[in-house]
């Protein structure tokens, strides 16, 4: 079955010209025999969901399945990555993991429930993503050495909103407090899009964010792109100057996300786990 998703998803991510193609082709194997989950462990409207989305649409499309995408968000993605790593391994249950559930929160959780090396098997890279630096588009803040400026001199007032504590998104920012050498306070949501709205409504000066979180809102001209953390420009914003040219040399903050399944999830043995011819 495991590997059956992996040829699957490898055909989504990689071959997107195929996809009519696969999809009009017969289905000869029993499974899946009922909708399969995908656990998505953060709110509607972030990232994580979006990409979850784009893959359970994909998946839908490629090979006629069901797949639906079930939100279980809370404490930086950890809720979700737990409830899917209880599932049991019967190829009904799928999750959209991340740098934040799947390495950070081991680090961060002394009673984290699960572990995500014996708990979950990786079935896909799906996405590789910089994080992102947006204001508003009204700000008064027009670059990141405005941002530097503004918290050097009064610190601690310059906000910030992220998905979460823990979160990959959280550290980049208390990363960057560190390589500027100023203080601006974290102001935690339940998922990105909570921040989002604030950031708009300018309730916060800041959002640090996933680039697929924020992307549609700089394209419709609502948010400012200060500065991307990856180590270089991001293809989907390529104007967007890295925080490592803006002078903090060799700063590089980036996120992943993967698919996984329950560990014990069979690659085959039973007609329904045959792969795809």
């Amino acid at each position: 079955m495991r590997r059956k998703l992996t040829r699957s998803l490898a055909l989504v991510l990689a071959l997107p010209l195929a996809f009519a193609a696969v999809a009009a082709q017969a289905q000869t194997a029993a499974y899946p025999a009922k909708p399969i989950r995908m656990v998505v462990p953060f709110p509607p409207g972030g990232g994580t969901d979006i990409l979850a989305r784009l893959v359970a649409q994909k998946l839908t499309e490629a090979n006629h399945w069901t797949v639906v995408p079930d939100n279980r968000g809370g404490a930086g993605g950890t809720i979700g990555i737990a409830e899917a790593a209880r599932a049991a391994p019967t190829g009904y249950d799928i999750v959209m993991g991340q740098k934040d559930n799947m390495v950070v929160a081991p680090w961060l959780y002394k009673s984290l429930s699960y572990n995500p090396v014996k708990d979950l098997t990786a079935v896909a890279h799906v996405a590789y993503t910089p994080v992102v630096i947006v204001t508003q588009a009204n700000s008064k803040f027009k670059t990141l050495d405005d941002v530097v400026k503004a918290a050097r001199a009064a610190p601690d007032t310059v906000t910030y909103g992220s998905p979460g504590n823990g979160t990959t998104i959280h550290l980049a920012g208390e990363i960057f407090n560190g390589a500027a050498k100023i203080k601006m306070r974290h102001v935690p949501y339940k998922g990105s899009n909570a921040a989002m709205m604030d950031v708009l409504a300018g309730n916060v000066d800041l959002m640090v964010s996933s680039v697929p979180s924020a992307l549609a809102q700089i394209k419709a001209g609502k948010l400012r792109p200060l500065a991307v953390t990856s180590a270089k420009r991001s293809t989907s914003l390529p104007d967007t100057p890295t925080v490592a040219e803006l002078g903090y040399k060799d700063f590089d903050v980036s996120t992943w996300y993967g698919v996984f399944v329950p560990a014990g999830t069979p690659k085959e043995g039973s007609p329904r786990f045959q792969c795809n011819k």
